[in-house]
Formats: C-alpha cells, sequence, structure tokens
C-alpha cells in the first residue's frame, strides 16, 4: 500500500497523465517557431538606403520588383517587360491611373533596367510612382 492512498489495491486511476500532453504541445510549438520565419513571401531583394521618412497609404498599392539578375515581378509574379506593359495596360484601362505603383530595385541593378521600368510605368499613364527604399541605420 502506498503512502496516503486511500485507494484499494487494483482499483481505476482517474488521474489524467498529462506529461505526453505536454510534451506534444512543446514539440510542437518549436516546429511552429523554427518554421514560421521560412513562410515569408516576396522577392528577396536588397533595396539601397536613404534618410526619408515612410509616406502614409490609403490604397494598396502595386508593386513592381526588380531582382538582382533584372528580372522583374508584377504583385510577386515574374514576367518581362512585355508582360509588365500589358499588366500595367490592362491596370489601367480597369481601375484608372491614380492607383499608387511602388518599385523596389535591388541596389545592385543597373540605373538603366530600372529607367526603363519606371519608363513603362508612366508611358501606361499612371501618376503616382514611388520608390521603396530602407531607411539608413543611425549611428
Amino acid at each position: 500500500m502506498g503512502m496516503g492512498s486511500t485507494r484499494k489495491k487494483g482499483g481505476v486511476v482517474a488521474d489524467i497523465n498529462v506529461t505526453p500532453l505536454v510534451d506534444v504541445m512543446l514539440v510542437l510549438l518549436i516546429i511552429f517557431m523554427v518554421t514560421a520565419p521560412m513562410m515569408t513571401q516576396g522577392v528577396d531583394v536588397d533595396l539601397p538606403q536613404t534618410t526619408s521618412k515612410p509616406l502614409k497609404q490609403d490604397d494598396k498599392p502595386i508593386i513592381i520588383t526588380i531582382d538582382p539578375q533584372g528580372g522583374i515581378f508584377f504583385n510577386q509574379i515574374q514576367g518581362d517587360r512585355k508582360i509588365l506593359q500589358q499588366q500595367l495596360a490592362e491596370l489601367a484601362s480597369s481601375k484608372g491611373t491614380e492607383l499608387p505603383i511602388f518599385l523596389r530595385a535591388d541596389k545592385q541593378v543597373s540605373y538603366g533596367i530600372v529607367a526603363q521600368v519606371m519608363a513603362d510605368i508612366k508611358d501606361a499613364g499612371f501618376l503616382k510612382l514611388g520608390m521603396v527604399t530602407q531607411p539608413e541605420d543611425q549611428k
């Protein structure tokens, strides 16, 4: 007989063993903590740094990204300049040219490619074009 035990020998134990439940929950927590940073989506670009403040926006902007190899992405869908021109023309005819467009270009991309994409955006008739940059580290 155990010390302080009042149950009869061979009786049913009515206690819940929570140790396996805690073990499973801790393993799941660790798995989610490891995989959560990997779930970010988008194109990895190294943005140039500036000292300007971010602007407040009312409308959700269209984001055009140029990766380090010169690949062009329209809202994270890869294409080339001809596809970009077609998508911009369709967007201008359906939603108008007042929609803001943000251009994210890697700082290693040549200025010529960035200028061509900016010209394509302006040729489609869009009036609000912004450049996305990283703030400079304050030392």
